[in-house]
């Protein structure tokens, strides 16, 4: 007698939705600002606008660019400001802070793609493995947008999964 075997997982109507495919493909760099100081302590408003003005700002074409200075020095805000209107052009996104701030900044900003209201009731498997690093912030801010949508939320693969939330019977 032969039995014919049925791949339960394909034939589910769990949505796996990969992590991945919400990560920045740009190069994320930093713009440090203490490489404008004047020994690593003041900025020189001159001397700043002059390098404003004849930094080649190119080199960040299409880059995901975190402004910081990570010297011990009081940044006056128009510095930033003035980093920023020449980044603008250049740079895919841009902002004030470390890269994990800004990594953070750029999973909020894809994952508010997301149609929530085509989840409303699904099945959703968080994918677990892939080639490259999610981080811990990705996760808990998926399941923080999908919770209220969804009636269950799994972390893995669809073969095998970690509960995460399962809405009550109503």
């Amino acid at each position: 007698m032969e039995e014919n075997i049925i791949n339960r997982v394909t034939s589910s109507d769990m949505i796996t939705l990969n992590l991945e495919d919400y990560l920045p493909t740009e190069e994320c760099v930093i713009y440090d600002l203490k490489q404008n100081l004047y020994e690593e302590l003041i900025l020189k408003e001159k001397d700043f606008r002059t390098f404003i003005k004849a930094f080649d700002w190119s080199a960040y074409k299409n880059k995901n660019v975190a402004i910081t200075c990570s010297a011990d020095a009081i940044i006056p805000a128009w510095a930033y400001m003035l980093i920023a209107s020449h980044l603008q052009p250049h740079a895919h996104f841009m902002m004030v802070g470390s890269l994990e701030e800004m990594e953070k900044a750029l999973v909020k900003e894809a994952l508010s793609t997301l149609n929530l209201n085509s989840l409303t009731h699904a099945k959703v498997v968080i994918k677990g493995c892939g080639d490259k690093p999610i981080s811990n912030f990705a996760f808990a801010e998926v399941t923080r947008l999908l919770r209220p949508y969804v009636s269950s939320l799994m972390y893995g693969e669809p073969c095998s999964t970690v509960p995460i939330y399962k809405r009550k019977k109503e």
